[in-house]
């Protein structure tokens, strides 16, 4: 559909939150007329529709599941399950159905700006900014769009110019977003994540594997994980589009990678075969943990496929600054640092965030989204001095505690107010000792005990400063 195609037309918005609200008000901006569906009916949704409604903007709430009379299209919000009733009853009418990312590729400008994309079950949110702190050092007009948080739609529509965008995607986006097709895309890892939504691990990957569907110049795997590299096997992309590689080891050819401290490139360098080209070292990352580091190669890497040189990658990941509750230092009490890795809510990225450090008091538990954990705790057990646990789903991690690393402490906390907090910290203190970390690395979402994940990791924070305040 076109600008002018819009007008008139009867669009049905799926979610009244912050995708949601941007399509709504874009569509109505285009002259469609919008009818904004929500299953809520509490004080936030009725506030946000009143505010909608002044703009001339239908709203339904208490109700998510009936395709409104004439609807003509159906735009989502990422969250909506695409088995849902709204989806099946929009099926059944011959009704599309898209995400807000398909809807702002539709209605991109002529000779818009360029799309670099980033997936992955983990480090998409910090690559995408590292990503766009390189192109800004290049001198290039860039935002951090997508599932980042800024909604896609309100760039795409905006007078303000754009030489290109560094998007990140969820494989939520991913699934409503058929038409999408990147100038360079990256999937930097797959691990089972909302399992739950997608149905299966094997629908989790196709979604994910979307974001390399006809890419122009690169698609960025992981090579240290084979699972992403199958996706770009399996991608139809265009004529010359090369696959890179990025590992925490020696480059190959086509690849980044890492020797004595060093980012190194071997895919867009003048001989790729015989040689490297120097990019940045370890150090000049403000948190230089395993993963961090495989996410600024990853950052590196497309921009480098945009043509962007050595020093701008180099200068700008020196100015990165990771964002609060991603491995986040609060302080040291007593020779033991206190680290908030809030933001780890799967299985994966708290792996991840283990795997940084020698001997760790691992606070975890929350809703497990149907993970299972004995992976996890299998690969730790080494790492763990005690664990503290915590939330609704604890249980499942005390159990793959028992299973695979029966002689390590246990704190279980039934307490499940946000106060609990306050007392899983306290109770790592006193199975910690001086050199080691507790790690908050939960495994798991937040929403049975806090907001989100950010107001978990301000309730560990609080209750860290708290033993500080005792010294």
């Amino acid at each position: 559909m076109t600008d002018m195609e819009f007008k008139g037309a009867h669009v049905t918005v799926a979610g009244l939150g912050v995708s949601g609200i941007a399509a709504a008000r874009a569509l109505t901006g285009l002259g469609a007329r919008v009818t904004v569906v929500d299953g809520g009916d509490g004080e936030r949704q009725r506030a946000t529709a009143a505010e909608l409604t002044a703009e001339g903007i239908g709203v339904r709430l208490g109700d998510g599941a009936t395709l409104p009379e004439h609807t003509g299209l159906v735009v989502t919000s990422p969250g909506w399950k695409p088995t849902g009733p709204l989806f099946a009853a929009a099926e059944a009418a011959g009704v599309p159905v898209w995400g807000d990312v398909e809807l702002a590729w539709r209605l991109r400008a002529p000779g818009a700006a360029d799309w670099l994309a980033v997936t992955g079950t983990n480090g998409k949110t910090t690559t995408v900014r590292m990503l766009a702190a390189i192109l800004r050092a290049a001198g290039l007009r860039t935002a951090a769009v997508g599932n980042i948080g800024t909604p896609i739609l309100d760039v795409v529509r905006s007078a303000e110019p754009h030489d290109v965008l560094a998007v990140e995607l969820s494989s939520y986006q991913l699934h409503w977003a058929p038409s999408v097709r990147a100038h360079s895309a990256a999937v930097l890892n797959l691990a089972p994540d909302h399992l739950d939504w997608h149905g299966s691990m094997a629908a989790y990957a196709a979604d994910k594997g979307r974001i390399y569907e006809g890419n122009r110049i690169a698609c960025v795997y992981n090579a240290d994980d084979p699972a992403t590299e199958a996706l770009v096997r399996e991608a139809d992309v265009e004529e010359g589009c090369r696959a890179i590689g990025f590992t925490l080891g020696a480059p190959g050819p086509s690849q980044f990678g890492v020797v004595d401290g060093i980012l190194l490139d071997r895919a867009f360098c003048p001989d790729r075969h015989r040689n490297a080209q120097e990019l940045a070292e370890v150090s000049d990352l403000a948190a230089p943990a395993p993963h961090n580091i495989a996410n600024a190669l990853a950052a590196a890497a497309l921009a480098r496929a945009y043509g962007v040189q050595p020093a701008a990658v180099r200068d700008g990941l020196r100015a990165f600054r990771p964002e609060a509750h991603r491995i986040t230092h609060v302080a040291t009490v007593d020779g033991v640092a206190y680290v908030d890795d809030s933001k780890a809510t799967n299985t994966h990225a708290a792996a991840a965030s283990l795997a940084a450090y020698d001997h760790v008091v691992w606070i975890a538990g929350g809703l497990a989204k149907g993970a299972t954990f004995d992976e996890l705790v299998a690969g730790a057990a080494g790492r763990l001095r005690g664990v503290v646990l915590l939330g609704a789903d604890r249980a499942l991690i005390a159990q793959a505690l028992a299973r695979h690393a029966p002689e390590v402490p246990v704190t279980d906390l039934e307490r499940t107010d946000t106060g609990a907090m306050a007392e899983a910290v306290d109770a790592a203190r006193r199975l910690a000792r001086p050199g080691d970390t507790v790690l908050l690395a939960p495994a798991c979402a937040s929403m049975d005990m806090f907001t989100d994940y950010g107001k978990r990791g301000d309730a560990f924070a609080e209750a860290v400063q708290g033993l500080t305040d005792h010294h």
